[in-house]
């Protein structure tokens, strides 16, 4: 009995960590997703102001 009570201890224990660690990846990922999506907003926004000056001139 304590050695199945031990064993689903350890399970329990293992899964929590997973579950954090999978926590933290989707956080870390969010971050580089949304920092790749900024810079693709800024590119835009600067392309779009370039040639609006060019037809200004």
């Amino acid at each position: 009995m304590e050695n199945l009570a031990s064993e689903q201890a350890a399970r329990m224990v293992a899964m929590k960590a997973a579950t954090d660690n999978g926590g933290s990846l989707i956080k870390e990922l969010q971050l580089v997703y949304n920092k790749a999506r900024q810079a693709s907003i800024t590119q835009e926004l600067t392309e779009i102001v370039s040639g609006a000056l060019r037809g200004l001139s």
